[in-house]
């Protein structure tokens, strides 16, 4: 932006109820990596053998998958904010309890009631999160990413600081640390509104009958297999105590947060969901048979767990993309169903790993994982034309055609009629800049002669594991026609579009170009990003992916420019750019 562009607002500029189900959000993802600096020494000071103590993931994570078969219907019923506080109140009580017991099957019992309450908690904080971030869709997103990467990093050395105390001392400092994000919450947080429509319990089991999100799901499983037999089984062959163990799995932490949000979504745009997805889960193929061939060398195996991560961090997000993206019923539900069949694969893994081990070896756990990396892609393979059409589809979308459900371009309405010539395209997304950017947009139509055309992307975010929408389609639809209305008031002919997107936020402004690219248009106009640097740095920014995109002038509006009233004018601020000045 120019010297007289206003500065930027900050996603972390956030009321305290924002903040609070962040805090939140990053004690939840602690407890991916949390308990597992302390596995050996529950095996060892509980006298349990290690398929004893797998059982901690086993009950946790088939709990959590049952559960997600409710999550939508409670959410449906009570409204968000409850059912994040119950969810809340579930892990409080039965972390402590988890730190109260003298056995591992006390522990592994408690620890299913910890995966009902985290199921609950994860199946409603990102909506929350959205719901009440002032800065805008990108800051709300960019701020519950940094939880995800806190809380992934840091719960393993959590984790190993504090078992390296007690074995007990993970699991009171989660309940001491949910227990004040729960008085957060309920103290900060506003009453959020149900949903317009309630969610039947069968309709995750009744979603699987789709192609797509049944491959997809199936992929999943075999993936989740591999991954939390790795979580469940790496740690004894290590020969680590708690606080070295906790450093290792920081590492480890660290590449998950890193490849998920930074580099997942490069790899994807660059050589498409698919060919990434066999790639990543070969690599993740080789590495855990490295694994399971020198489990007699606990230094290639840290090496080897380390390096793990950078594959887990993209398997997670492009994962999670596919599946929204072929997924022919609402997000929601989407994602119920994927979360259920996935987390039974979880579950299972490290018992089966368990009595692998008994009965044989340690090496055999981390083969069989291997083979079920291997196996994915194979699984995959039989929905490669489903995935690759599903993201034509969206690629089409963005030049006029017609696709559903993803990529989907529908016409709100029209004012008027066009006269023929290239139009100029107006991206409105109801921020600060939506009255200032029409305006312009209006102003400049009107002296090239063109017609006008609103565009507004109805974006799905995809962040690790988790997906959620902007709005819904009824209130992004409500935008175009709002924009629509108010230029008919003032006589100026229009017409409006919604488009939806599925990936990053820049991914929008990718969109928005090809559009503007197929209709001939001779000039875009766009809001300045409303949420600050740190989204240039995830490669997250709308208007410098259509800048570098559009094969015309794109024209930059910073909020508060035009005058009040609306009424088209010359903004100071306002940049004209092209690929070659940007």
């Amino acid at each position: 932006m120019n010297q007289h562009s206003p500065a930027t607002a900050s996603p972390f500029r956030q009321p305290k109820a924002v903040w609070a189900v962040a805090f939140a959000c990053v004690v939840s993802f602690m407890g991916i990596g949390l308990v597992d600096p302390i596995l050996p020494a529950l095996s060892h000071q509980l006298h349990a053998s290690p398929s004893q103590v797998s059982l901690l993931f086993t009950s946790y994570l088939l709990v959590t998958a049952v559960a997600m078969l409710i999550t939508n219907m409670v959410s449906s019923r009570i409204g968000p904010k409850r059912t994040l506080i119950v969810g809340l109140a579930i892990i409080v009580v039965f972390a402590a309890l988890a730190g109260t017991s003298d056995s591992i099957g006390g522990i592994v019992g408690f620890r299913a009631g910890w995966g009902l309450g985290n199921a609950l908690f994860i199946a409603t904080s990102l909506a929350v999160i959205v719901a009440s971030a002032s800065g805008g869709f990108g800051g709300a997103i960019i701020l519950y990413e940094t939880a995800l990467g806190i809380g992934i990093a840091v719960g393993p050395l959590l984790g190993g600081t504090l078992g390296g105390i007690s074995w007990r001392g993970p699991f009171y400092g989660v309940s001491v640390l949910m227990f004040i994000a729960l008085v957060a919450t309920v103290t900060l947080v506003p009453k959020t509104p149900k949903p317009a429509e309630r969610t039947s319990v069968i309709a995750p089991l009744a979603a699987l009958r789709h192609r797509g999100l049944l491959i997809m799901s199936l992929t999943a499983v075999l993936y989740n297999w591999g991954f939390f037999t790795m979580l469940g089984y790496a740690p004894y062959p290590m020969e680590l105590n708690e606080h070295k163990l906790g450093l290792v799995f920081t590492g480890w932490g660290l590449l998950v947060a890193i490849f998920s949000v930074a580099v997942a979504p490069r790899l994807q745009r660059r050589f498409g969901t698919a060919k990434t997805l066999y790639a990543n889960l070969f690599l993740l193929g080789v590495v855990m048979t490295v694994i399971a061939a020198f489990t007699d060398s606990p230094t290639t195996v840290i090496v080897a767990v380390i390096v793990c991560g950078a594959f887990i961090g993209i398997n997670n997000t492009l994962t999670t993309q596919a599946v929204m993206t072929v997924a022919p019923v609402p997000r929601p539900v989407a994602s119920a169903s994927y979360g259920f069949v996935r987390f039974i694969g979880g579950g299972l893994a490290p018992f089966v790993a368990g009595k692998l081990a008994d009965h044989y070896n340690i090496h055999v756990p981390f083969y069989l994982g291997a083979a079920t990396f291997i196996l994915a892609i194979f699984v995959l393979a039989t929905g490669h034309r489903l995935l690759t059409d599903a993201e034509n589809a969206a690629e089409e979308a963005a030049s006029g055609a017609a696709a559903e459900p993803v990529g989907e371009i529908v016409t709100v309405g029209r004012i008027g009629e066009a006269n023929g010539n290239r139009p100029v395209v107006v991206a409105v997304d109801g921020g600060p800049s939506t009255a200032a950017v029409t305006a312009e947009a209006a102003e400049r139509a009107a002296r090239l002669h063109a017609p006008l055309e609103l565009l507004h992307v109805h974006e799905i975010a995809i962040v690790g594991e988790d997906a959620v929408d902007r709005e819904s389609y009824d209130q992004a639809r409500a935008r175009v026609q709002a924009a629509l209305d108010d230029l008919a008031a003032r006589g100026i002919a229009a017409s409006g579009h919604v488009l939806r997107s599925v990936a990053d936020h820049g991914h929008a402004g990718s969109l928005i170009a090809k559009h503007a690219n197929a209709v001939g248009a001779q000039l875009v106009a766009i809001g300045a990003p409303s949420h600050g640097d740190v989204a240039h740095l995830l490669d997250g920014s709308a208007s410098r992916r259509l800048v570098e995109e559009a094969g015309c002038e794109v024209l930059v509006v910073p909020p508060g420019s035009g005058s009040a009233t609306g009424v088209p004018s010359h903004p100071s601020g306002s940049e004209l750019r092209s690929r070659d000045g940007f």
